[in-house]
């Protein structure tokens, strides 16, 4: 048994302007930077043993801030990297939704088979990053490990994990700092400080 802690990066400019972000390489905005400085307190609850992130600036601060607060490393996975959402990076999701109606509607009844032009599928995104994480959990059994991953990968692995559907990319689509405790072995999920207690009780050692 692994517990994974699967943590979104905070907040760049595009996720505040609600612009698909994909593969771009961003920094945190200052919203982002107080976002992380929030959750990576919270972290300090959890007895991360290791931190693993994405390769984009946004994933590795946040991962930085969080390894220094809970006293853990922290490492750069290149299969952790965004969906490549090709000719639609830097476009307003609402933009999307106006120009290629067929296309964004696309995306919410299928979103695995579907292709952004130019793009990556969601599925071979998830192939990609379900390996490695599968790998992490055995590598780490028995301990407790967080991942920042940017959305909507984030929500995919974390719905993997859970054992659920996952049902909407574009209710995925913007960073904002926020994580989720997840017990691989029980699926069992906390979002909050103030479940930790509740939830794990005995087991967060």
């Amino acid at each position: 048994m692994c517990r994974v802690v699967v943590v979104r990066p905070g907040a760049t400019s595009f996720d505040e302007q609600e612009r698909i972000k994909g593969c771009l390489d961003m920094p945190l905005s200052s919203q982002g930077l107080e976002q992380v400085q929030r959750v990576a307190s919270e972290m300090e609850q959890i007895p991360i043993r290791y931190v693993y992130c994405g390769p984009c600036e946004s994933a590795q601060e946040t991962a930085r801030q969080i390894a220094e607060h809970v006293n853990a490393k922290w490492k750069v996975c290149d299969c952790f990297r965004n969906i490549d959402h090709g000719l639609w990076e830097g476009k307003l999701i609402d933009e999307v939704r106006r120009q290629q109606p067929k296309l964004f509607r696309q995306v919410q009844e299928n979103p695995r088979s579907f292709c952004p032009p130019g793009g990556e599928t969601l599925a071979d995104a998830e192939v990609r990053v379900s390996k490695q994480v599968a790998k992490l959990c055995k590598k780490h059994k028995g301990e407790t490990i967080a991942v920042v991953i940017p959305e909507p990968l984030a929500t995919l692995i974390a719905s993997r994990l859970k054992e659920v559907d996952f049902m909407d990319m574009w209710e995925s689509e913007q960073d904002d700092a926020t994580w989720e405790l997840i017990d691989s072995e029980t699926h069992t999920c906390v979002t909050s400080p103030n479940q930790l207690e509740t939830e794990f009780s005995g087991r967060l050692k």
